[in-house]
């Protein structure tokens, strides 16, 4: 079980280092590492609520994800647990480096 567990943190590390190299400039400075923390475990329970993981992939073999709709969930979420007020605009960015960290991990 702590093996998994060192897995976990050391993947986490990995996507938030992703991410923040993944964010244009100016956005690099509106977050800090522990908000990248906080939106990548948003993140997973948002996948895991929305049912997004269970969605059939198109012929293509791709699942839509609406980054946009994403982003305003993290933004309300933050504001709604009091983290913090984040423009869902600025979180775009945050989403797509998430999903990209993700694609480049399944390769």
């Amino acid at each position: 079980m702590s093996d998994e567990l060192f897995l976990d943190a050391t993947d986490d590390i990995k996507c938030v280092e992703f991410i923040r190299n993944y964010l244009p400039q100016e956005q690099k400075d509106r977050f800090t590492d522990d908000d990248l923390f906080y939106f990548t475990d948003l993140l997973a329970d948002y996948y895991v609520e929305s049912g997004i993981l269970d969605q059939e992939p198109d012929d293509d073999g791709f699942v839509e994800i609406d980054t946009e709709a994403i982003a305003e969930v993290l933004a309300q979420r933050a504001k709604k647990e009091k983290y913090g007020d984040f423009a869902p605009e600025d979180l775009v960015w945050v989403v797509q480096g998430e999903l990209e960290y993700g694609e480049q991990d399944e390769e």
